[in-house]
């Protein structure tokens, strides 16, 4: 976000009066959204943090302006903040299934409950999990069992669509870019749900599935509502990496992070016992 905005003229203090507050009601979203569909109180899902994101970052960039003023705001625009951010987002839920590899969550199918083209497909290309502490073994059983990647479709797919639309941006595209990515991101969050075991909440569509496909015509329409105006400046890559060179924006980014970790870094789902004993000497 500071590298993008940045090329558009963004002071970092600018972008963390619009990301600050978005993060601040995103981030307990990502925990009640999940409490409501999937009832456990220790989970966490990025799909409820990111559609809370994508409604209310319209809004606050307006709040934002209003705050800022004429002439210090002037380049924070509805449509490239929103188009900057859903390609945040994509790039991070694409890179952020490496640790679901790791956890063992988000997992896929088992391939021999799945038809035969699938079967075919991914006869030579899936994951097997092993290890009691992985969610995939605790919560469904599919320990030591072949199943469909969807943790590395995801980074493949998300990785693309949000690559391309980082070009766009780039390149002064910001609507194609902010389509571009909501379609891609979307459509694939409804369609890789079909191929999950993970419990995603009753009924045929999942409130996940259901969440994406709102947050695509919902981003659409905000771009559309708050096209980008003539003060768009032209993005430019040395001035956004520029914005990363001082001392304050990186100690913030690493408060940041760190607030993030003391959220989110300690299990709750998971316990660990260490034990100490003598080994006596035998004489």
């Amino acid at each position: 976000m500071l590298i993008m905005l940045g090329s558009l003229g963004v002071s970092p203090f600018e972008v963390m009066v619009v990301m600050l507050p978005l993060l601040s009601l995103s981030a307990p979203a990502a925990r009640l959204v999940a409490r409501w569909v999937e009832y456990k109180p220790a989970t966490l899902t990025v799909a409820g943090a990111g559609f809370a994101a994508l409604v209310l970052a319209p809004w606050l960039t307006l709040l934002a302006r209003a705050c800022l003023g004429r002439g210090v705001g002037e380049h924070l625009q509805v449509t490239p903040v929103l188009a900057a951010l859903v390609i945040c987002y994509t790039l991070g839920e694409g890179l952020g299934r490496l640790a679901c590899l790791s956890f063992g969550c988000c997992y896929g199918r088992a391939l021999v409950a799945c038809p035969d083209w699938v079967q075919k497909v991914f006869k030579h290309w899936h994951l097997v999990f092993s290890g009691e502490t992985k969610k995939i073994s605790y919560e469904s059983g599919l320990n030591g069992l072949a199943v469909v990647p969807v943790q590395m479709l995801t980074l493949m797919v998300n990785g693309a669509a949000g690559l391309v639309s980082l070009y766009l941006f780039l390149n002064g595209a910001f609507t194609p870019a902010l389509w571009l990515c909501l379609i891609v991101s979307g459509l694939w969050r409804a369609v890789s749900e079909t191929l999950r075991a993970d419990y995603r909440g009753g009924g045929s569509l999942s409130a996940y599935q259901i969440m994406a496909m709102v947050g695509i015509a919902y981003g659409m329409v905000m771009s559309l509502v708050f096209p980008v105006g003539p003060a768009a400046a032209s993005p430019s890559l040395a001035l956004g990496l520029d914005t990363l060179w001082s001392p304050t924006v990186v100690l913030c980014l690493q408060g940041l992070w760190t607030a993030t970790l003391i959220y989110s870094g300690a299990s709750k789902v998971t316990a660990a016992t260490i034990e100490f004993h003598v080994v006596r000497e035998r004489i």
